[in-house]
């Protein structure tokens, strides 16, 4: 938007010094003339005694007198603050000045630059750490893109890529199995359209496009077991449901999706034979809590801040049947931000993982449960 060019600031704080000093200076004046007149006589008069007069200056003397000088002491007032008002403004608008650097380098993708502002906490040190925390926060949101742009455009890569090589070999083959050929192009193209439905999912999140409603996390809970049972009864797994009524409020779908997630990871995450899940559901005075455990392999605390990246897997990238595409953890994280939760991860002392969703709640939610409880 074109704007009009105006007065720069460090002009109009100058301009605003040295008015208030011009004023500040006429008022002293004033002062100090309403309090030499108190002492001035009145012009030279005749007393009741014969021949004495009262002889001394005049008001009009002292006028003469007074206004040069005080037109003087005007000037210099008024050359004295616009100097002085200059170099005030200039030092009080550098921190400014430096922002307004920063900004302009951010503004050219230089995200990595920081104000760093020394000296006292006040406002201009306050909007500078402001600023470089939003900077910090932008730049890791950019370049955690560029990392999801450049890990999905690997694993969009690898069906196509895959079924070309099929069709390739295929037509190279005259004596081919079509039926073979299908099934594993069925295969390929299956995978694509769960990562793609993936993806799909996860901008989703990112956008919160949808509409808030009252959702019980433990029905949640049970309807996600009830739909992975087959998957973990193949894995030998045991799945524990427990916890009460625990409204919170979102998506039904997300958080549905969020929980499959969940239970899927620990299902397929777990030890080779009798591996166990446990699904808890509980509701505080600020927060719904959903919490899911599995037994499983030790995990390397280093690796669990990793495990919520896209395309970032607990078995370093080894993929299975049941594997996924990746982005398990990483839908969970964003439908729990959508959903202005914590997302938390705690590897388990004897092996496993344990993932805990807050999901903040309303005094009415936490009402309702208490007075549930009491019936």
């Amino acid at each position: 938007m074109s704007r009009p060019a105006g007065l720069s600031v460090r002009l109009r704080l100058t301009l605003s010094y040295a008015g208030f000093l011009m004023l500040a200076g006429v008022l002293l004046l004033a002062v100090v003339w309403v309090f030499l007149l108190r002492y001035v006589p009145d012009p030279p008069r005749d007393l009741p005694f014969p021949g004495i007069r009262i002889i001394g200056p005049s008001r009009h003397d002292l006028l003469v007198a007074f206004a040069p000088r005080a037109a003087e002491m005007l000037a210099f007032l008024l050359v004295f603050g616009l100097l002085g008002g200059w170099f005030l403004a200039g030092r009080m608008l550098a921190p400014l000045s430096r922002i307004t650097d920063a900004t302009h380098r951010a503004a050219t993708g230089s995200l990595s630059h920081r104000i760093a502002l020394e000296g006292r906490h006040d406002e201009f040190r306050e909007l500078a750490d402001n600023f470089d925390a939003m900077l910090a926060r932008l730049e890791a949101h950019v370049a955690g893109q560029q990392r999801f742009a450049a890990n999905a455009s690997h694993e969009l890569r690898t069906p196509l890529a895959i079924t070309r090589t099929l069709l390739d070999v295929a037509r190279d083959d005259p004596g081919r199995d079509d039926h073979e050929l299908d099934d594993r192009l069925r295969a390929v193209n299956a995978r694509a359209i769960e990562l793609t439905e993936a993806l799909l999912l996860l901008s989703r999140a990112d956008q919160r496009s949808f509409e808030p409603e009252r959702v019980d996390l433990s029905l949640v809970a049970e309807e996600a077991t009830e739909t992975l049972l087959p998957l973990a009864e193949k894995h030998g797994v045991a799945i524990e449901t427990g916890g009460d009524v625990t409204l919170a409020v979102g998506s039904h779908a997300l958080l549905l999706q969020l929980t499959t997630n969940l239970l899927h990871n620990a299902i397929v995450h777990n030890l080779p034979e009798h591996g166990t899940v446990r699904v808890t559901t509980t509701i505080g005075p600020d927060a719904a809590v959903l919490a899911v455990e599995n037994t499983g392999e030790t995990l390397d605390p280093g690796l669990i801040p990793t495990l919520t990246e896209p395309f970032q897997r607990g078995t370093q990238r080894v993929r299975s049947d049941q594997a996924g595409v990746g982005l398990g953890l990483a839908i969970v994280r964003s439908i729990t931000q959508a959903h202005d939760g914590l997302l938390t991860l705690t590897p388990r002392t004897g092996g496993g993982l344990c993932v805990e969703v807050r999901l903040p709640v309303t005094p009415l939610h936490w009402r309702d449960y208490v007075m549930g409880k009491s019936k």
